[in-house]
């Protein structure tokens, strides 16, 4: 193609031409360069001419006395518009007056000053997550709102971090110190214990008496069980008729039981009267959903033990707009365990199940779970004849004996009676058989013979 612009000037467009023809033209970015023809230009291009993304990458480097300049075509810091659109640049030959049109790419050339280059490789640095690139963005353009959340988003991983590392020192010691076995052995008897180990009476295993296995001390303190003292004075004066009272009502028939049956002895009577009325303020308290500050006053009870009840069997929650003190599933069964250790320290380190469950209104597996989950022996009464098991009440007992019995975890599954087809099928069939008739039916397991009559 040939276009005439002048009598003396022409176009002439090359043939078709490869990405290595391309013309090459610069622009440097700190203005326009005096002397040109001292500058000593070099052209790279990439080795890797299979890859398609990698074979048109070229680097222009232009280099004088003074300084260094650097362009390339691929990155950052290469000009966009060379994908946008075309360039073309034109060689005149002043012999022929013809001016050939050559493709052509533009690079911008950069002085490269020494010790930048590193600091613009860190500058982009491709390890970065998304999370540091926009605390990056918030530290240099953030508000100040973003600038304090930020600043405390780092001190509070900071302060996780020291504490993580504490943590795992102090595991590495105690390691260190009891060894994995025992402490593997520990987390065994602990997961054997189940879920009520959280709301057991303090216990001390190691102890070489029964007495300090539950501690009396930790049940009642002195201050708390002088506190009673009015109160088992009531307890200890109760009428043949009062106790007849209390045991048609039910529900304190453990108190019943050892009300009945008051030490001669003055320190030990007045020990199991006081505990007596803890242990009706406990079995009321069992059966009440909420507790409130009214709560003892008929019987007499004093404001620590109230408080008492208050913090260690109640759950405070919150209904219809007020604080309210709960008794919880997980607090009846605390006060279940508690109540058992209490009874222990009144019978000589036995205390009757059967009763006690009774008193507490829940089933006589869930008050032996308790029993067996604070490692006591359970004594079971011997079975008897049918005549014999009517005329008797069997209870069970627990004793607590040394060392404590470990029990180990079961979840036992009922047994559902399973209607096999055969049943089944016997059963269509008898539906279908009119009456007055007499047939014999063929199954898998045996022959049966039914007869049906019909009254004339």
């Amino acid at each position: 193609m040939t276009t005439v612009m002048d009598a003396s000037c022409a176009f002439v467009c090359c043939g078709e031409e490869r990405d290595t023809d391309k013309a090459v033209i610069v622009r440097f970015a700190n203005g326009s360069v005096k002397n040109p023809d001292r500058l000593d230009f070099s052209l790279y291009k990439n080795t890797d001419e299979t890859n398609p993304r990698k074979k048109n990458r070229r680097i222009l480097v232009a280099e004088s006395d003074r300084l260094s300049y650097v362009g390339h075509n691929f990155g950052a810091g290469s000009l966009k518009c060379n994908n946008l659109c075309k360039y073309y640049v034109g060689v005149l030959n002043k012999q022929t007056m013809q001016m050939e049109v050559h493709n052509a790419q533009l690079f911008n050339m950069q002085p490269a000053i020494p010790g930048e280059t590193t600091d613009t490789a860190q500058s982009q640095d491709t390890t970065q997550t998304y999370r540091d690139k926009v605390d990056s963005l918030i530290e240099a353009f953030g508000t100040n709102k973003q600038k304090r959340a930020l600043s405390s988003r780092k001190l509070n991983q900071v302060g996780s971090d020291t504490l993580q590392h504490a943590v795992d020192k102090a595991a590495k010691t105690v390691i260190n110190k009891k060894g994995l076995e025992a402490l593997q052995q520990e987390v065994a008897d602990a997961e054997s214990q189940g879920e009520l180990a959280l709301h057991l009476p303090p216990c001390s295993a190691d102890a070489d008496k029964q007495e300090n296995v539950y501690p009396f001390d930790n049940l009642l303190s002195p201050v708390e069980f002088e506190a009673l003292e009015e109160a088992g004075s009531k307890m200890a004066a109760v009428t043949s008729e009062e106790l007849q009272k209390m045991r048609d009502d039910g529900g304190c028939l453990s108190v019943v039981r050892h009300l009945e049956n008051l030490p001669t002895a003055d320190e030990a009577r007045v020990k199991t009267a006081r505990c007596a009325f803890y242990l009706s303020l406990l079995l009321k308290l069992v059966r009440q959903r909420s507790m409130t500050r009214k709560f003892g006053q008929e019987e007499g009870c004093p404001r620590i033990i109230q408080t008492k009840l208050f913090k260690t069997f109640t759950v405070e929650t919150f209904n219809s707009g007020r604080l309210q003190n709960t008794v919880s599933a997980s607090m009846r069964a605390k006060i279940a365990a508690y109540c058992l250790a209490l009874l222990l320290h009144l019978g000589h380190m036995t205390a009757d199940l059967t009763l006690l469950h009774r008193d507490l209104r829940i089933t006589e597996a869930r008050m032996i779970e308790v029993a067996k989950s604070m490692g006591l022996t359970i004594i079971r009464p011997a079975r008897a004849k049918a005549d014999e098991a009517g005329l008797q009440d069997n209870h069970t007992q627990a004793s607590l004996l040394l060392p404590l019995v470990k029990y180990e975890q079961f979840t036992e599954r009922r047994k559902r009676k399973k209607c096999t087809e055969d049943h089944k099928t016997r059963q269509d069939k008898k539906r279908t058989v009119k009456k007055g008739t007499a047939r014999i039916e063929n199954t898998t397991n045996k022959t049966c013979l039914l007869l049906y009559f019909v009254d004339k």
